[in-house]
């Protein structure tokens, strides 16, 4: 630009200067060789201080036009903080300050649109659902953690790959080759084979509008609720069949009595005394059922105080000394042997007495005749414990972790000789964990079970 303006202005003079030589030649050549030396002279000052006057002006217009490029050329780059700084009151720096007017409102849209992508990827990682974004190529454009963590991928190398790339699976491909031919939006079930193995729910919407080729994936982790829904059904089932047993025998027996047995007074005793049991059976199920929905409800209104420990003990051991009696079977009271005085926990009374003799009705249950029960307490530190162990005929070690479930019988052969609800256990569980307690299992199959209980210490 500078060299361009310079010759413009140099050869604008030299023009001049040769016009005006021309006209003088023309009207007086003589005098004009008789002057040639002067002449001379005087048009190599002339064209000397063109030069000058050429360069001076041509960096005057030039430098302007060259900090607008350079400053045109850094904001092509991303610098939108840069400023052009041109002086003067000339077409020139009104565009300069127009140019950084520009910059300035471009660097505020950018800083905003840069705040809103940031935001909305802190919305999407914090998700509990997963989500990919997908162009028209099948190429991700986008992927949160969530994803990555139920699909078994790395969301940051996947941007930009082809999805069948970065997620192989094939039932995987399929759902998103059938959502993205579909004008809808399309759901579909998929058993993720892990690990771990999960039940995901996908869902595939494609983008609207005919300028955005591609489609919004979401994938949703369905495995608790196939887990509860299970749940519900098992339970529904087993109370209907526990609901079902005793009325049969009830239905049964009465039928058997109107047909006559009733004038048989031997016949009549066992009959009414299968009513009788069966109808204190179906009581019982029935309060284990209310008490079990109340407490998974968090209504147990739970008054938490100080109690003896020991003293809780004794009382249900002399609860249970009959029916010990009965089985032959021998219970011991065992008290910490390193504490002296009592000691105190902190729960309900009601809710502690319900714990106790749920463990202490199961080992009388499961202990054949002649067994020993043994009922040991301690404390340490923050915490109360005791412990409930039998000799009776043990849990096998695959049945352990699933006791505290709702109608879970380790021993199914033996349910009917036992009797019970198989909610004990499971009412035992919620209880002490809303006294903020824990509760566990210990077994060796053939030779007996410990239930051990912790509990919050209260001050002695």
């Amino acid at each position: 630009m500078f060299w361009r303006l310079f010759l413009t202005y140099l050869l604008l003079v030299v023009a001049a200067v040769l016009l005006v030589g021309a006209v003088i030649y023309g009207r007086a050549e003589t005098v004009f060789w008789e002057l040639f030396h002067e002449v001379a002279v005087a048009v190599v000052v002339v064209i000397l201080a063109a030069v000058v006057a050429a360069g001076i002006l041509a960096g005057r217009f030039s430098r302007p036009l060259a900090e607008l490029n350079e400053g045109a050329r850094r904001l092509a780059e991303g610098d939108l903080d840069h400023r052009i700084e041109v002086t003067g009151h000339h077409e020139v720096a009104t565009l300069a300050e127009t140019i950084n007017s520009m910059s300035g409102r471009l660097a505020a849209m950018f800083h905003l649109l840069e705040h809103d992508k940031e935001q909305l990827r802190a919305i999407l990682s914090g998700m509990v659902e997963g989500v990919i974004a997908i162009d028209g190529d099948r190429r991700v454009l986008f992927a949160n953690d969530r994803a990555g963590k139920l699909l078994g991928f790395v969301p940051e190398q996947a941007v930009k790959q082809m999805i069948c790339e970065a997620i192989p699976e094939q039932p995987f491909r399929e759902i998103v080759e059938t959502g993205l031919a579909a004008t809808e939006p399309h759901r579909a079930e998929l058993d993720w084979k892990g690990p771990p193995a999960r039940n995901l729910a996908i869902y595939i919407s494609r983008f609207p509008g005919h300028g955005m080729p591609g489609a919004v994936i979401v994938v949703h982790d369905t495995t608790e609720l196939r887990q509860v829904e299970k749940m519900r059904q098992d339970f529904v089932a087993n109370v209907s069949h526990e609901l079902k047993t005793p009325l049969a025998v009830i239905k049964s027996s009465t039928e058997t009595l109107i047909d006559g047995a009733a004038e048989d007074p031997e016949s009549r005793e066992i009959f009414l005394t299968q009513i009788t049991r069966e109808a204190d059976r179906l009581e019982e199920l029935i309060q284990d059922l209310l008490s079990l929905a109340r407490i998974e409800s968090g209504n147990l209104g739970l008054e938490p105080m100080t109690l003896a420990l020991g003293q809780a003990i004794t009382d249900c051991v002399e609860r249970h000394q009959g029916r010990a009696e009965v089985k032959t079977l021998t219970m011991v009271e065992k008290p910490p042997a390193d504490v002296r005085g009592e000691i105190y926990a902190w729960a309900d009374p009601d809710a502690l007495r319900q714990v106790m003799d749920n463990l202490v009705d199961n080992a009388i249950k499961y202990t054949p005749n002649g067994g020993r029960i043994t009922v040991r307490w301690t404390g340490s530190g923050d915490t109360v414990s005791f412990e409930v162990e039998d000799t009776g005929v043990g849990i096998a070690s695959d049945d352990l972790q699933r006791v505290f479930e709702r109608f879970y019988r380790a021993d199914k052969a033996r349910r009917r000789e036992v009797g019970g609800t198989g909610l004990g256990l499971a009412i035992v569980k919620h209880l002490v964990q809303a006294m903020k307690g824990q509760v566990r299992a210990s077994s060796t199959l053939g030779k007996g079970t410990t239930f051990r209980v912790t509990l919050p210490r209260a001050a002695d």
